[in-house]
C-alpha cells in the first residue's frame, strides 16, 4: 500500500482545503445571492470539495487504526487481530485506488450526469439484439454504482432487440466514467436468428454526452428547429397512442436529430428531447476541439469493421478485448452483467498518462 502522505500530495488535499477556505469566504458574501447561478455553482463546488476532504480524512483515520491493529496483533501474537488488520488494509487499498480514479476525473464535465445513446449498426436483427444486450450491461453497471437511470427514447427492433435507446444516467461522476465507453462495440457469436447456426458479427455504437444543466447557456434558435410529432407505440407494437405525443426534433445547422416518446404528454416529450438536444449541441461544440472525437462523431454511421474500440467474442472462444489498451477478460458473462469497471479504470489511467 502506498504511504498515505505521498498519496495526499498526489491528490493535493492541502490545496483543496485552501480552495474551500476561498469558497467559504465567497459564499459568506451577503451579495452572493443577487446572482443565483453563481451562488448555485459555488455551493456545488463547496459540497464537492468538502466531500473529497472529509473522505480523505476518514481514510487517513482508518490507516492509523490499521497500524495500531497490526502492532497489537504482533505484540500479542494474535492471528485473529492480524487477519482483521490485513482485511482493513485491503479495503484501504481499494479506497486509495478509487481516490486515484476520482483524481483523474478533473475534466470540465466529469462530475456531470451522462446521457448515453446506443444505436444498432451493421448486423441486421443481430445488431438490434446486441443493442439490447449493451443496454442491459450498462443498466446493470449503473445499478452496481447506485446511479439512477431514466429512459429518454426507445426504438424497438423490427423483429427483436432495440434499434436505438437513449437514457439519462444520474450520479456523481457519471459522465467522467462513462465517457470512455464512446465508440463502436463489436459482438461475435453464433447467431440465434440464423437457422444454419453460423457465426455472426454485429456492431453497435455508444455515444456519451454530459447532461447540460441550467448553469451552462446553450442558445438554440427556434427557427433552426424542425419539430415533428407522431404516435408513440409501446413494447411489441402494442398500446399505440391515439394522440401524436412523440416528438422528433431536427437541428438544421448541425443535422442532429433527437426524439422522445416515453411520456404520455407531448409537452413532456418535447422538454426531454430539448434536454438531449442541448447536451448534443454542447458536446458537438466541444468535439470541434478534439480531432479524434470529431472523427468518430462525423463517421458514426460507419458502425462496422475496423472502427471498434471493444470486441465481445462468444464463439469460438470467450473473451472481451479492449483494443485501445490491449486488455482482455475471459469471463464474458461477468462483463455483460455490468462488470466493465476494469476496462473503464484502465482506459482512464491510460488516458491520464497520454497513452490513448
Amino acid at each position: 500500500m502506498k504511504p498515505l502522505n505521498s498519496c495526499g500530495s498526489i491528490f493535493d488535499i492541502e490545496g483543496k482545503k485552501e480552495q474551500l477556505a476561498v469558497l467559504e469566504k465567497a459564499i459568506g458574501d451577503e451579495n452572493l445571492w443577487n446572482d443565483p447561478a453563481k451562488a448555485k455553482r459555488l455551493m456545488k463546488e463547496r459540497a464537492f470539495l468538502t466531500t473529497r476532504v472529509e473522505s480523505w480524512q476518514a481514510l487517513y483515520g482508518q490507516v492509523e487504526e490499521s497500524e495500531v491493529l497490526f502492532e497489537l496483533g504482533e505484540e500479542e501474537s494474535d492471528d485473529g487481530t492480524m487477519a482483521e488488520a490485513a482485511a482493513m488494509v485491503e479495503r484501504i487499498d481499494r479506497k486509495i485506488k478509487d481516490f486515484s480514479l476520482q483524481a483523474m476525473l478533473n475534466g470540465e464535465d466529469d462530475d456531470r450526469n451522462a446521457i448515453l445513446s446506443i444505436n444498432a449498426g451493421a448486423g441486421g436483427t443481430d445488431a438490434q439484439d446486441w443493442v439490447q444486450m449493451l443496454f442491459r450491461m450498462y443498466s446493470r453497471w449503473c445499478e452496481s454504482k447506485g446511479y439512477g437511470v431514466e429512459l429518454m427514447d426507445f426504438q424497438e427492433g423490427d423483429e427483436a432487440g432495440i434499434k436505438s435507446v437513449t437514457f439519462n444516467v444520474k450520479g456523481e461522476n457519471a459522465f467522467g466514467f462513462l465517457k470512455v465507453e464512446t465508440g463502436v462495440h463489436r459482438l461475435v457469436r453464433i447467431s440465434p436468428f440464423n437457422a444454419s447456426g453460423k457465426r455472426h458479427t454485429s456492431f453497435a455504437s455508444v455515444f456519451v454526452y454530459p447532461e447540460v444543466e441550467d448553469d451552462i447557456s446553450i442558445e438554440i434558435d427556434e427557427n433552426d428547429l424542425r419539430i415533428d410529432t407522431y404516435r408513440a407505440s409501446g413494447a411489441g407494437g402494442q398500446h399505440v397512442n391515439k394522440t401524436s405525443s412523440a416528438v422528433r426534433i431536427t437541428h438544421r445547422p448541425t443535422g442532429i436529430v433527437v426524439q422522445c416518446q416515453q411520456e404520455k404528454s407531448q409537452i413532456r416529450n418535447r422538454e426531454k428531447a430539448m434536454k438531449v438536444l442541448r447536451a448534443r449541441l454542447y458536446q458537438h461544440e466541444k468535439q470541434k476541439q478534439d480531432k479524434k472525437l470529431q472523427e468518430i462523431h462525423d463517421n458514426k454511421e460507419e458502425i462496422a469493421w475496423g472502427s471498434q474500440i471493444r470486441s465481445y467474442v462468444l464463439n469460438p472462444y470467450q473473451m472481451v478485448k479492449d483494443h485501445r489498451i490491449n486488455m482482455d477478460i475471459g469471463n464474458v458473462d461477468a462483463v455483460l452483467d455490468g462488470g466493465i469497471d476494469p476496462f473503464i479504470e484502465k482506459v482512464l489511467l491510460a488516458a491520464h498518462a497520454g497513452q490513448v
